[in-house]
């Protein structure tokens, strides 16, 4: 596997950062997908709302439907709608700064995998952004360090000549 060159590390570490802020949001976002799934689906079967009759904030409850599906009774801003709409965009985000970071530091294609699945296995966005986080910090500096070894030796074997 071809290491990545020298001249894209300010890039890697732009990736980085940007990989770093969306595992962060997109992990949060996924939290509150998973709560918002559970008020949901299991016997509590409530949603949040904002505003309406309810007040601020609100949990509204939600019943079956005359074709067997669930139905808000809840007026207002939905924000378990909300919360899902939301993690589906950021995921896009987060899959795109997965990709950025992947393919600068040309990793194999099965890392890309794992990588995406931290935008949908709840905590795993925050362990593979330690990770990666470590690992590229780690690989650049060895790099910057050897090529700085390399070239403070060169020097000095040319000027003897």
């Amino acid at each position: 596997m071809p290491e990545p060159k020298a001249a894209s590390f300010p890039a890697i570490r732009g990736a980085l950062k940007f990989y770093q802020i969306a595992s962060v949001i997109t992990g949060v976002m996924l939290l509150l997908l998973v709560t918002e799934m559970v008020l949901k689906y299991t016997p509590i079967h409530l949603e949040l709302f904002a505003g309406g009759s309810g007040g601020f904030l609100w949990f509204a409850p939600v019943v079956e439907g005359v074709h067997g599906g669930l139905e808000s009774t809840g007026n207002g801003l939905n924000l378990s709608m909300g919360i899902l709409v939301a993690h589906g965009w950021f995921y896009v985000v987060y899959l795109f700064a997965c990709f950025r970071v992947w393919s600068l530091m040309r990793w194999p294609f099965l890392r890309f995998i794992t990588l995406a699945l931290g935008g949908v296995v709840p905590f795993l966005s925050f362990i593979m952004e330690t990770r990666v986080a470590r690992e590229v910090k780690a690989y650049l500096a060895a790099r910057e360090a050897s090529s700085d070894q390399t070239s403070s030796t060169t020097p000095a074997t040319e000027g003897a000549r």
